[in-house]
């Protein structure tokens, strides 16, 4: 392990925290975790990891404070008050959020942190479980260029594609768009399963030639199989995605942009999970496709 790495100190061990901060050990980073549950701070520490029994231990040696929690009232939780990030990290110290938020949390988050002199970057990602576990994440980064710069060996280790949007909340505006063009194209996905299945269609023939074509995207190639074994186990769960098409179409009514089609989407992923469905990966969308369609059980 090089002693020239910055010690990481990792808050969120989830569905994508967990294989992350994994990637981030195996890279050679001294990674430090704390999160709610036992055994998956358990897991970082079998990878090789180290963990902790609070945030403030985890961060007060910190160079680097990752954070990869659900939505905006987590980050707000984990990183304000005595026990918080804020008060506990060192002087210095970069805070890189890669949680999915809102835009303005983040912006004031960015102005929180500077009053402690912690620097901070929202850097949310695209990819799912398997491009966490990949580490071929997308990450788009709002900040200062300094800050990127310095950030980026770090963040080559967890992604692919990683690229400064803007100013703080620029990574959040863009990953809210991100989020908008996901969920419209696995509802396009999921009306052409049900169109084609119930036209006698071979479907995994189809949606092979379909995702050979203009019709292909990164959706239908991870989610093909998804449709194809009605496999819903999430890798993004729904009530996530819920959360985000509220922050889309709350930030795009901010702007006076009209998203007439995400609007309607965002009814859609509301619907599924209003009628219990909301723990399933989103490719679930088929399913209230079907039931619209009088096709499913």
């Amino acid at each position: 392990m090089s002693s020239n790495l910055p010690t990481v100190a990792w808050i969120g061990l989830g569905i994508m925290g967990s294989p992350m901060s994994e990637n981030l050990v195996k890279a050679g980073y001294q990674v430090t975790g704390y999160t709610l549950e036992q055994d998956k701070v358990d897991r970082l520490v079998a990878a090789g990891g180290r963990g902790a029994a609070s945030i403030a231990e985890a961060v007060r040696d910190a160079d680097v404070v990752i954070t990869m929690v659900p939505a905006s009232p987590q980050v707000e939780a984990i990183a304000y008050g005595p026990d918080g990030i804020l008060e506990n990290a060192r002087e210095g110290a970069l805070l890189i959020d890669m949680s999915s938020i809102t835009p303005q949390t983040s912006v004031d988050l960015a102005s929180h942190a500077k009053e402690k002199g912690i620097r901070v970057l929202d850097a949310p990602v695209s990819g799912g479980e398997a491009g966490a576990i990949e580490a071929v994440l997308s990450i788009m980064v709002g900040g200062e260029q300094t800050d990127f710069d310095s950030a980026k060996p770090l963040l080559d280790a967890l992604g692919r594609t990683i690229v400064l949007c803007g100013p703080h909340g620029s990574g959040q505006t863009v990953k809210a768009a991100n989020q908008l063009i996901v969920a419209v194209n696995i509802q396009a996905c999921a009306e052409a399963v049900v169109f084609l299945e119930k036209s006698g269609v071979d479907l995994s023939a189809a949606l092979d030639v379909l995702n050979g074509g203009l019709a292909g995207s990164t959706v239908l190639t991870r989610k093909k199989e998804n449709f194809l074994k009605r496999d819903f186990a999430p890798g993004f769960r729904i009530d996530l995605h819920h959360k985000d098409m509220g922050i889309v179409t709350d930030a795009a009514r901010n702007v006076g942009a009209a998203l007439p089609v995400g609007a309607v989407v965002a009814q859609l992923v509301a619907s599924l999970r209003a009628q219990g469905d909301g723990g399933l990966d989103h490719s679930a969308l088929l399913r209230s496709v079907e039931r619209l369609s009088g096709s499913q059980v």
